[in-house]
Parts: C-alpha cells; structure tokens; sequence
C-alpha cells in the first residue's frame, strides 16, 4: 500500500463496552477532518485502559511486554516512527515502523490495538489506510 493511502490520527475517546471493563473501545480520529473516525472494537479492556492512561501522560505503571519492546529498541538505537494500521482477513492489523541512526526495520501484521498502545506510549504517529475512516456527524 502506499504511503498517500495512510492518514493521521489520533485516539479521540476510549472506554468499555461492557460494565465490568472487559471489552475495550478506541475511537481514531482524523487529524485533517475530525468527521472521520475509525472504531476499534473486540481489544481487551486493559488495553483500552493503558491508551486512556498514555493519551493523558500517565506512563507511571507500563506493561512489560512495552518494556522489553523498548530496551530492545534502545539497545539497538532504534525508535518508534509510526504504526500503520489496516485491515487483513477480516481484523485490524498493524506495522510498527522503527527508524534508528543507520536502517529502518518494519514489523508487520500486529495487533492494532497493541500498536495503538505502544504509540500513544511513545508519542509515535497513528497512521490509518484511508478507507477504513467513516463518516460522523458532528454534534
């Protein structure tokens, strides 16, 4: 895919579905036109707690998983650019793009909701295909 077909966003609003926080929401929007949103849903509700966290600058207690992700990143001298998320089979997946001094590495096919996670930890870009955004009215 090409990289025009990709628009930023950024993580609107997120909370549950359900009452006891179990089934996370996130809401992706647009940065050139908020009246375009993408809706993720079916991620853990722990997740959706940790990007509510990260988007208000809470990084006081980050998962290990995200941890090891960046010790492995700083040992080679590498961070977070952007993540890339689109759709495969059926569910949203995501590429994590890592620029260091030298190289540029892409891991790909991810959970979207985990990258959406590590972006808003690091304050990396949410870049989303295109057509996955839908049309909201705006209140």
């Amino acid at each position: 895919m090409a990289e025009d077909e990709y628009t930023p966003v950024w993580v609107s609003d997120s909370g549950f579905i359900d009452q006891t926080g179990t089934e996370g929401v996130l809401v992706l929007r647009s940065k050139s036109d908020q009246n375009r949103v993408l809706e993720m849903r079916a991620l853990s509700g722990e997740t959706a707690t940790h990007v509510s966290r990260f988007t208000r600058g809470d990084r006081s207690s980050i998962p290990t998983i995200y941890n090891i992700v960046e010790e492995l990143a700083e040992k080679n001298g590498l961070h977070l650019a952007n993540v890339r998320i689109y759709p495969s089979n059926g569910v949203l997946r995501a590429d994590l793009c890592f620029r260091g001094r030298q190289d540029e590495s892409v891991l790909r096919g991810y959970r979207a909701s985990d990258a959406v996670a590590l972006a808003t930890l690091y304050d990396a870009p949410i870049l989303v295909l295109c057509s996955l955004l839908e049309q909201v009215e705006q209140h």
